[in-house]
């Protein structure tokens, strides 16, 4: 059971930032119908100036509230989102390294036993882009009761919004494992579900030109790349990833900037993977 210390922190966490939405639904910003928000997020994409953090976390936020899981953004843009798991680990400062070199930006889902492996990693991550919440012990969640499963999911946002001095609004479950149960805990929290467009395969055991080529094939406005940070195959693999992204003229961007620029629409939302053309290995391997 959370306790009320708990709680009282991750009220601070969750409701502090503006822009919350109390978890009532509301459209998101690429609904269809065109709306003024939905051409404001067609035009984004034009724009290389990136929203304010505000502005980020708000749309984030717009989609958490309705409770379901983000498989690809609008896919309106020139603009993917590399998102790395289980970190922070051995290749973390390899892989901020690479990134930065290349001046990409990117998601990282941290898992909260290993926040203190890396010293100075979570706020390191976080100025690249943006940082997640991937559960406590990276357990399956499906598997655990539900009070056991809250507790992994809350235990981790406030522990990382504390390392990382600001609101976690993005979560993906270990392996992908997720059910309306866990979807709502994310809502309940203010944290986006995240899965994903394209899985690099990397947890199944490819190798570097395999997980290179399986990103690369994947490299479409607006989709999500699921690779680890933990693994040296990966680190390895970015060395041709980070060049085709520049040689495609794409550019990789934070989930919360992608989501602010070209959000997807109701519809996609409704539709899962089907309305992104994923490749999702949800239990099987992933996340």
């Amino acid at each position: 059971m959370l306790t009320a210390g708990v709680l009282a922190v991750l009220a601070v966490v969750v409701l502090g930032g503006a822009g919350h939405s109390g978890g009532r639904s509301e459209p998101a910003a690429g609904s269809t119908g065109g709306s003024a928000a939905s051409t404001a997020g067609r035009e984004g994409t034009r724009s290389r100036t990136a929203p304010s953090s505000a502005a980020q976390i708000a749309a984030v936020r717009r989609l958490a509230a309705l409770g379901l899981p983000l498989y690809c953004a609008g896919r309106r843009g020139d603009m993917v989102a590399l998102t790395f798991d289980d970190g922070p680990g051995p290749y973390t400062n390899l892989a901020i390294r690479k990134l930065e070199k290349h001046r990409a930006r990117a998601t990282f889902f941290l898992v909260g036993r290993n926040l203190g492996l890396v010293r100075g990693a979570v706020r390191r991550e976080r100025a690249l882009g943006a940082v997640g919440d991937h559960t406590w012990t990276h357990p399956l969640l499906t598997q655990l009761a539900p009070v056991a499963a809250e507790s992994e999911i809350v235990r981790t946002q406030v522990a990382l919004a504390q390392d990382s001095g600001a609101p976690v609004v993005l979560f993906r479950p270990p392996y992908g494992g997720r059910s309306q149960a866990i979807d709502q805990v994310a809502r309940r929290h203010g944290m986006l579900e995240v899965l994903w467009t394209v899985d690099s395969a990397d947890s199944l055991g490819a190798d570097y030109a395999g997980i290179a080529r399986n990103v690369i094939s994947g490299l479409h406005g607006g989709s999500i790349i699921l690779m680890h940070e933990n693994r040296g195959q990966t680190i390895r693999a970015l060395l041709q990833i980070l060049p085709e992204i520049e040689r495609r003229h794409l550019r990789a961007v934070s989930l919360p900037e992608l989501l602010a620029k070209d959000p997807p629409s109701v519809a996609q939302l409704h539709a899962g993977p089907a309305g992104c053309g994923a490749r999702v290995s949800a239990v099987r391997g992933g996340g």
